[in-house]
């Protein structure tokens, strides 16, 4: 059956690659953006669909950063299509280094980017859904897990942990509505915009040196295991499959927690060694 869906940060990466096959699957599918990305990677993506005769994403401006637009474009949505069926969230861009070097206010924005921002969303659609007693919610996660290098993604991977908590939890608050909840992992630590990794680096410069120096070399094998984590437009393909299958699923027999590990990854939990 057709459903509704929104995707956030679509503009390009995974949350494109997750808009394009659900479209592909049936599904009237809105491609959410803030005005900073642009549309630019998914109306190209969408055009080249239209040359292939392929379903296409419809683009909705929306900066899940502030809740007025959030809400306006939950309410443009329900006006023009009647419901949400579905929301499918995907991550922020990736912290890498010391957390003591990170400032608060940074602190604030990542957990902004990853938490607060699936919350004002989440706010905006569940009273429909519980209303209709049916819906969903999908968080796409970057792989979790501790690795080798974790001491300088602990802040990421802390993300990662928090949404599976958020989707195990709202999967138990929400039964009882008929509304379900799912956090799909993918095998690799997944860019937040385009094919390359968006990192947030800390401010506190004098803190980031002091570890270096503590730790030499420490730097050089994190930014290695990022870059060895390349992301192909195969991965992301498959990782987006993966959130299709999710939404495909019959209700009440989606888990809150999938992991999406194609040939080739690495599966969460597994790190380079040394």
């Amino acid at each position: 059956m057709s459903k509704i869906i929104l995707v956030t940060g679509a503009s390009s990466g995974l949350g494109a690659a997750t808009a394009q096959a659900l479209a592909e699957a049936g599904h009237l599918t809105y491609a959410g953006m803030d005005a900073a990305s642009g549309n630019a990677p998914i109306a190209a993506e969408s055009d080249r669909a239209a040359g292939r005769h392929r379903p296409r994403p419809r683009p909705i401006a929306m900066d899940v950063a502030d809740q007025r637009s959030v809400s306006a474009a939950v309410t443009e949505i329900t006006a023009e299509a009647g419901r949400i069926d579905c929301v499918v969230h995907t991550m922020g861009p990736v912290p890498r280094g010391p957390i003591e070097s990170f400032t608060p206010y940074q602190l604030a924005q990542i957990y902004d980017a990853n938490v607060l921002s699936t919350q004002r969303v989440n706010r905006a659609v569940l009273p429909q859904m519980r209303e209709r007693q049916d819906g969903l919610l999908v968080w796409v996660a970057s792989g979790g897990g501790p690795t080798d290098e974790a001491p300088y993604l602990a802040l990421h991977f802390e993300g990662v942990a928090v949404i599976g908590h958020l989707a195990a939890s709202y999967a138990k608050e929400l039964a009882g509505f008929g509304v379900e909840a799912t956090a799909v992992v993918a095998g690799l630590v997944v860019p937040a915009a385009g094919r390359r990794l968006r990192l947030v680096r800390p401010d506190d410069l004098d803190a980031a040196q002091a570890y270096e120096g503590r730790y030499p070399g420490l730097v050089d094998r994190v930014d290695a295991h990022l870059a060895d984590q390349a992301v192909t437009a195969a991965r992301l393909a498959r990782t987006a499959q993966a959130v299709a299958a999710v939404v495909d699923s019959p209700k009440g027999t989606r888990p809150s927690r999938v992991t999406a590990v194609a040939p080739g990854d690495r599966p969460p939990g597994t790190g380079d060694g040394g």
